[in-house]
């Protein structure tokens, strides 16, 4: 969402549909979701009575699961449209659920690899938001950037169904879900590059249970769960058996770019407030916007915006052509989360004390940029396996991880 000066906002126009979706999708989220970022952000029966009003009106306002395929209830965007108002609806963290896009990924996901009967059965009530879900892939005390380590197991039963034992934390959502979609391994041992699979499980099935919510920095909405020989049917087997990290893979790149996305839209969101305090707020030698230290800040802030926003979206336009992104995606992930926690801190900076307290959404946003560079694989792992893939192309040793 663009401030009155308009100074970050995205350096291209689009056109049609789009342009007005963009225009109608912000003004939702600052008009109607971030005024009540503090009753979702507690939780609680508040934050559910808050989220199904605001969900409602987007459904009456024609804003509703934009991206979401147009036979099963939604408006059809494709990825590529998609992104351009992806920004301004998750300049707010409740920005997608508010509008029905956050189950994106899931519906995509389950649109392509999921059987018939789990698409008929599930996939209109994700869509219309009657229907919730989650992934679970992390687990405590394996390492997140190494999958082929997953300690949770299935071992498919006499009668065709499978057992699923082990867990998840760092899971969204998970507490008020009705499915997750879980790793675990169906075949051989732990360490080994095959056997994977993924299992859509019913979360009221016997043996589930939410351990503890997991709190990243103070904030909610991660949690930890657990499997205790849960009974699984066959066909809720997502893909096919031993091929989760392709599914996986292809879920991750666009997963990483809606993020990238949507921080963008945070850090523009930072970026405004930022300016307009360098405007407003007055001393004896005038306002904070004379001083060039201020001004530093600014342009700073300015620059890493305006260079990341580029690198997003040349990865949005290869994963829409349905081409490798994987050097893209790489570069926009760790840009993205730098420019965030960047662009924050400098707001904050600008704010004074004022910056750490709970009259602005600052905090929340500098926890979110500090948490993205962990978060959907740290900055580390995306540095090496960007270098080895570009190395690769001058005779160097090939990636030793997909």
């Amino acid at each position: 969402m663009a401030g009155r000066g308009s100074e970050g906002a995205p350096h291209g126009q689009p056109g049609g549909r789009t342009a007005e979706l963009r225009e109608r999708v912000g003004e939702f989220v600052r008009d109607r979701v971030i005024p009540y970022e503090p009753v979702l952000d507690a939780g609680g029966p508040d934050a559910v009575a808050a989220l199904s009003a605001l969900q409602g009106r987007a459904k009456q306002e024609g804003l509703w699961a934009l991206p979401l395929p147009a036979h099963l209830g939604g408006r059809g965007l494709t990825f590529g449209e998609y992104a351009e108002l992806a920004e301004a609806e998750g300049a707010s963290d409740h920005g997608p659920a508010a509008l029905g896009s956050a189950p994106l990924l899931d519906v995509s996901m389950l649109a392509r690899h999921a059987q018939s009967g789990v698409r008929d059965r599930y996939l209109r009530r994700l869509v219309t938001g009657e229907t919730r879900t989650c992934y679970a892939m992390t687990e405590p005390e394996v390492p997140g950037t190494d999958p082929f380590m997953t300690g949770t197991r299935a071992v498919r039963q006499p009668d065709g169904r499978w057992a699923v034992t082990g867990r998840k934390w760092f899971t969204s959502g998970a507490a008020g879900a009705d499915l997750v979609t879980v790793l675990a391994r169906t075949d051989g041992q732990t360490g080994d590059r095959e056997g994977l699979s993924l299992l859509l499980v019913p979360t009221d099935s016997p043996g589930f249970r939410v351990v503890r919510e997991h709190p990243v920095l103070g904030a909610t909405g991660q949690w930890e769960i657990e499997f205790d020989q849960v009974g699984v049917p066959a066909d809720h087997l997502v893909g096919a058996r031993g091929q989760a990290l392709a599914i996986a893979g292809e879920r991750l790149q666009r997963g990483r770019t809606l993020r990238c996305l949507r921080w963008l839209g945070q850090a523009q969101r930072a970026f405004d407030l930022m300016c307009e305090r360098a405007v407003a707020r007055g001393g004896s030698r005038g306002p904070l916007a004379v001083h060039q230290l201020v001004q530093q800040q600014v342009f700073d802030a300015l620059l890493a915006l305006r260079t990341t926003r580029p690198l997003v979206h040349e990865a949005v336009a290869l994963i829409d052509a349905g081409k490798d992104a994987h050097i893209e995606v790489g570069l926009a992930k760790v840009a993205a989360a730098r420019m965030l926690q960047q662009v924050t801190d400098a707001a904050i900076q600008v704010h004074g004390a004022a910056g750490l307290g709970p009259d602005t959404a600052l905090p929340a946003l500098f926890r979110t940029g500090r948490a993205a560079r962990i978060l959907d694989g740290p900055d580390e792992l995306h540095i090496t396996a960007v270098a080895r893939r570009v190395l690769r192309g001058y005779g160097g040793p090939s990636p030793t991880r997909p």
